[in-house]
């Protein structure tokens, strides 16, 4: 008999994707914790089963070993950064990944990232609960200049939801779109073209070796004076330490990041920043989000592919600054 189990809280929480799981398996065992478990703890949930859902766990060579009798991973979400791929290829673990599943989700709280941090929310909110009526003078996001950097699922969805506001669209990527950026008007440049450039620089790659830390004090340097930076991709994208700083002298105008390099910690130098706004990775959770994030792991469950050329997950590890 099949045995799955669930490690992901969050999929565990919902329970139209409980129900749904449960009418398709016979066996499901779902994860109970209020935390996110790694480890021991983790291997002992997931023992005895041969096919997973997880979410923001750690799957790595030490928890493999102890799970010899797993066969597929199905993940829930977007995010590879938790899972140690060639680990995975080692042990013979099929891997079950649907790309962009959530992309309009992150699309839209981008988006209303940008419109805050121009229009100064953040600083008139936390002045507002000082009691004090701060009425600071903004800037409009129709008409600016917007730095895309990765146009995937995510940066294409953006790219669609900024037609109404008439923005200068610049890409960076390593692939080629161009019939995309053609039809969308959205001119590619490179990453030193995009910085000094843009009004406002987003944030939408996977994180891998290759763009660990690929914002840095250089990078944060050669961005416009008063230029907005939103991260609702990977915490570990961008250096908070040069974040801070860069805030904090009044160079940059505002930033907002829905994901930072400690969850499930946020930074708090970046949380006392008046220019700074923050949410606790809830890019992907929304009822929709959730639902279709969860229906694709449910999928996946059958449908996952062995490690190897060509599948999907290894494709999108592909950037390379």
């Amino acid at each position: 008999m099949t045995r799955v189990v669930v490690a992901s809280r969050s999929f565990a929480r919902n329970q139209a994707l409980r129900a749904e799981l449960a009418g398709q398996y016979a066996d499901v065992t779902f994860c109970e914790s209020p935390e996110v478990l790694g480890g021991q703890p983790l291997v002992d949930l997931m023992r005895g089963h041969d096919r997973a859902i997880v979410g923001l766990e750690r799957i790595d060579e030490a928890v493999l070993a102890g799970l010899p009798e797993l066969k597929v991973i199905s993940k829930y979400g977007v995010g590879l950064d938790g899972l140690d791929l060639p680990a995975l290829a080692r042990h013979g673990v099929k891997l079950a990944w649907t790309g962009g599943v959530n992309r309009r989700t992150v699309a839209e709280l981008t988006l209303g990232f940008m419109i805050a941090l121009l229009h100064r929310v953040p600083e008139t909110s936390v002045a507002l609960r000082a009691g004090e009526f701060q009425r600071l003078i903004g800037r409009d996001l129709s008409g600016r200049t917007v730095g895309i950097i990765g146009c995937g699922f995510v940066g294409k969805e953006l790219v669609q939801l900024l037609a109404p506001f008439g923005c200068r669209l610049l890409a960076h990527d390593i692939r080629d779109y161009r019939e995309f950026y053609a039809a969308h008007g959205v001119e590619p440049v490179t990453l030193d073209q995009l910085l000094p450039a843009a009004d406002i620089v987003t944030l939408h790659v996977p994180l891998d070796e290759s763009t660990r830390g690929m914002i840095g004090a250089a990078q944060l340097a050669r961005m416009r004076e008063g230029a907005c930076l939103v991260n609702a991709a990977r915490g570990g994208l961008v250096d908070e330490t040069a974040l801070i700083a860069a805030l904090a002298s009044g160079r940059l105008g505002g930033a907002a990041c829905d994901v930072f390099q400690m969850e499930p910690e946020a930074n708090p130098g970046l949380v006392a920043l008046p220019t700074f706004l923050g949410t606790p990775h809830i890019g992907g959770s929304t009822a929709e989000a959730q639902l279709a994030m969860g229906r694709a792991a449910i999928a996946g469950l059958e449908q996952a592919q062995p490690l190897g050329p060509g599948h999907p997950a290894l494709m999108n590890q592909e950037w390379m600054r």
